[in-house]
This record gives structure tokens, sequence and C-alpha cells, in this order.
């Protein structure tokens, strides 16, 4: 079953329980970047505009409403890396790995949450390493980085990069381009 697939088997079919579901993903997302991951329910609910019922009725655990917004999540990180492949390998590469930090920034209360049990952890990590890959292999073919660095290695150092505590933002974005300068072929 796709990521989409699982998402949608998810939202309800009426297009007003639909709206609520959005709404609630949407505050949920918004409340726990913020936040983090002890963040109430009954907060989630009123930032939504619905009530703790309709939360509940939607998500009957903190963790299926988790693993929504990281489906979710997951389905734009890989769409947007399947749409790059009109564009040069380093700039798809760049810009594929620019949009899985930011997933990983906002996206790591979720994550810390979430555990290798979860019935979405294996096919959201397949589909993120299923794009990853194919645009580490374009770029290494065309030159673009560094012989014997592959989507894993990369991936595993921007963890790193997320999860740290910067002073500002300027300061994790340097932190970024050393990762991408530290990959890149030197020509």
């Amino acid at each position: 079953m796709t990521l989409v697939a699982m998402l949608e088997d998810r939202r309800p079919r009426r297009l007003d329980a639909r709206r609520n579901f959005d709404a609630i993903l949407a505050a949920a997302t918004e409340a726990f970047g913020e936040a983090g991951a002890d963040v109430g329910m009954e907060e989630i609910a009123r930032r939504a505009g619905v009530g703790v019922a309709t939360l509940y009725r939607n998500f009957p655990t903190r963790v299926a409403l988790m693993e929504a917004i990281y489906l979710a999540s997951v389905v734009e990180l890989v769409s947007f890396g399947s749409g790059s492949a009109d564009v040069d390998s380093w700039t798809a590469l760049r810009g594929w790995l620019e949009k899985f930090v930011d997933f990983m920034r906002s996206k790591h209360p979720v994550v810390s949450v979430l555990t290798e049990q979860s019935e979405v952890y294996e096919p959201t990590r397949d589909a993120i390493y299923g794009i990853a890959e194919p645009l580490f292999e374009r770029a290494r073919e065309d030159g673009q980085i560094r012989a014997g660095i592959d989507a894993d290695d990369v991936m595993r150092v921007i963890f790193a990069v997320t999860g740290g505590i910067y002073r500002d933002t300027a300061q994790r974005r340097r932190a970024f381009e050393i990762v991408l300068h530290g990959i890149r072929a030197q020509r």
C-alpha cells in the first residue's frame, strides 16, 4: 500500500469530516512544532476549531495523530523529490536535502515519539530512502558528489544537524552548508 493510500484510508469520506481531519492535522503540526510532543489534545482541538470529541473520533490516540502528521509530511517530501527529474542533479539533490532538513527539524517532536513498532515507520522510511537514493545516485553519476558517500551516510549527518540546538537560524544554516560542502565533489 502506498503512503498516499495509507493516509487516505485514515481520512474520513464526508467532506465536512475531511475538513475537520485536515484542520486537526494542520493545528497539531503547528502545535507540536511550537510546544513539543507534550502539547495537550485539548489545545490541538481548540487550535483546529473543533471539539475534543471530533479530535478523538479522527485520532483515538496521540500516536495515531502523530502517525497521520508524519505520513502527510513524508508524502509531501517524497512528492517534492519526485518532481525534480528535470533539474540538474546537484540542484535536485540540494533542494531535496533542504526540504529534508526542514522536514526533520519541524517533525522532530513527532519522530521522537514514533518507534519502529509504529505501522507507518517502515513504509515511510522506505519511501524516504526510495526517493533519496536515486537523487544521490544521479548526482554521483554526474560527478556532483564525492565517491563513497551514500544517502544513508548523509541522512544520518542531517539527523545530527537537525537535532542540535543552535544560537539562531543562521548558525543552523551554516551547519547545513558544511554538510553540503563535505559531500560535494571537488572541482
